[in-house]
Order: structure tokens, then C-alpha cells, then sequence
């Protein structure tokens, strides 16, 4: 009897603790931002350190402020030819532009749906042989780094219950095998560390 409760207990509480982790790392960006700036800013005007609460409270408004700006430049010629130069000073920036470049072109193959972009979802060997998970097509070329390269497949495996912290490997077009689920379920399949499988109903 105990020992349901306790099980109960635990699925019943994971998806909150989840969910409070990942705001929790949120929340902490957001803070260690600004601090420093909000600091200094406090000591000019001889005010006191800020609280935690206002810093990221600031941090967020800051945040949402920021994207609108970026948003309405975009949709102005003036705006984008200013962004296309801060984009230009950015690859020119050393070790700033390796992981600036990747950034981009990533958001940008999101975009656009080229390169797979993750929306398709295929069954892999992983970690070893005999065992499989979920995993999502990156690209369906990686002749750049064999030969042959051209029948391989670039294959992003989630982690969970982080799914921005998994691994990418390239697998023999062969031996990849297509699911009819959708990106959003075999997120939720990842998250949930195997327990919430997708439904059958749903499944395109």
C-alpha cells in the first residue's frame, strides 16, 4: 500500500517538478543578465541592490521588449539592412561566428522546412544494437564527412527529460525506418521518459 502511494505520489508530482525545473534555468538566465548592469545602475543612483523578484521581472519585460523591436525592424527596409549588417559583423567575429552561424542556419532551416527540420520523425538503433528510440531527420546527406556519406542520415535523438541536450548521429539511410507520428508526440514521448506514447488515434 505504501508503495502505491509512493509511486502515485511521484508520477503525479513529475510533470510539475519538470516543469518548475525548466523555468527555474528560465528565471536564473534571465537574473544572472541583468544583474550586473541593474547593479551598477543602482550604485549611481545610490539606490539599493535590486531584489531577485525585480531583476527578473526586468529581465523578462526587457526580453519581450526586445523581440517586439526586433519584430517591427523587420518588417521596414531600413530595418532589415541594419540587421543584415549586425548579421554580417556577427560571422566576421572569431569563435562568436562558429556559434552565431550554427544558430542561424538552424532557426533558418526551422523556418523555412528544408533540411528536414526535424519534422520528420524515424526509429533508430540507439544506443546500441538491438535497442531503439525516437529521433528526428536533420539531413539526409552527410557526404561532407565520407564517402558514401550520401546514403547517410543525419538523425537528432532527444535526451530526456531534457530534449535540447541529445546527441546527433548519422545512420545508414537503410537502416532508418520512418513513424507515422508527429514532431509534437514524439516530443512529448521524449519528455515524458516513454510514458506518455502517442496516440493511436492521432497518429498521421
Amino acid at each position: 500500500m505504501i508503495r502505491k502511494y509512493l509511486l502515485a505520489g511521484v508520477f503525479t508530482l513529475l510533470p510539475l517538478v519538470v516543469t518548475a525545473w525548466i523555468l527555474q534555468g528560465i528565471f536564473n538566465a534571465l537574473v544572472g543578465i541583468s544583474r550586473e548592469p541593474l547593479t551598477l545602475l543602482a550604485h549611481l543612483l545610490r539606490m539599493p541592490d535590486p531584489p531577485t523578484w525585480g531583476l527578473a521581472l526586468f529581465s523578462a519585460l526587457a526580453t519581450m521588449l526586445l523581440l517586439l523591436l526586433v519584430g517591427a525592424l523587420m518588417g521596414n527596409f531600413i530595418g532589415r539592412q541594419v540587421l543584415t549588417w549586425l548579421d554580417d559583423m556577427m560571422l566576421h567575429v572569431p569563435v562568436v561566428k562558429t556559434i552565431y552561424g550554427a544558430t542561424r542556419q538552424l532557426m533558418g532551416a526551422i523556418q523555412s522546412g528544408q533540411g528536414g527540420s526535424f519534422n520528420e520523425v524515424v526509429l533508430v538503433e540507439w544506443p546500441h544494437p538491438g535497442s531503439y528510440t525516437l529521433g528526428f531527420v536533420a539531413s539526409r546527406d552527410c557526404s561532407w564527412a565520407m564517402p558514401g556519406g550520401q546514403f547517410m542520415v543525419a538523425v537528432y535523438v532527444p535526451t530526456s527529460p531534457n530534449p535540447t541536450s541529445g546527441y546527433v548521429v548519422m545512420v545508414d539511410a537503410s537502416k532508418v525506418r520512418p513513424v507515422p507520428v508527429s514532431a509534437d508526440q514524439a516530443l512529448t514521448w521524449a519528455v515524458s521518459g516513454g510514458v506518455v506514447a502517442p496516440d493511436p488515434s492521432r497518429l498521421r
